[in-house]
């Protein structure tokens, strides 16, 4: 079966979103990029400051309430209704709770081909990253780098810290080809 969703897990700054940039760059048929930033930024600002919604402690830490699960449950089979109905997705995600964060994933995507990828980049690497971005909690980078792949079964992982966003599409791409 042909791949219809590439899930790249990984933490904030990490390099998924410039990956799949280039994933849409490289590949010959069109993708839809959607991630967590997109949920994020779709929320109404009172579910942005925590409580029910999601919060970004000082640290970096991030919380979820139980608005912010339910919401993103229909995110998710909202992104699967998608690629049911046709159309490609590399979903750029932040497993939060790890196994569970990609149970959910594989539960909405149940009978959908995918590809799962994990996007690795050192705490140092990451960090650095999201000083220079100047739009995360510092210290998000850093917590999430590990954490955020522990217990998560991958088909391929690539780093970006040692690789480009081209290479690391490059190497995705060959996987799709088979």
């Amino acid at each position: 079966m042909t791949v219809q969703v590439i899930v790249l897990n990984g933490g904030s700054s990490s390099g998924k979103s410039s990956l799949a940039r280039a994933l849409q760059e490289l590949l010959p048929e069109p993708w839809l990029t959607l991630g967590t930033d997109t949920l994020v930024d779709a929320l109404p600002p009172a579910l942005r400051d925590g409580g029910d919604g999601i919060g970004f402690a000082a640290d970096g830490a991030v919380a979820v309430g139980d608005t912010f699960r339910q919401l993103d449950v229909a995110w998710s089979r909202g992104v699967a209704a998608m690629a049911r109905a046709g159309a490609r997705i590399v979903v750029d995600e932040v497993f939060l709770g790890g196994p569970a964060s990609q149970e959910r994933w594989r539960t909405a995507l149940a009978g959908l081909p995918v590809l799962w990828v994990g996007v690795r980049c050192d705490a140092r690497t990451a960090a650095a990253r999201e000083a220079a971005r100047g739009d995360r909690t510092p210290g998000m980078a850093a917590a999430q780098s590990v954490a955020v792949h522990r217990g998560v079964a991958y088909d391929l992982e690539v780093d970006t810290a040692a690789a480009g966003p081209a290479a690391c599409a490059r190497i995705v791409a060959a996987r799709l080809a088979g």
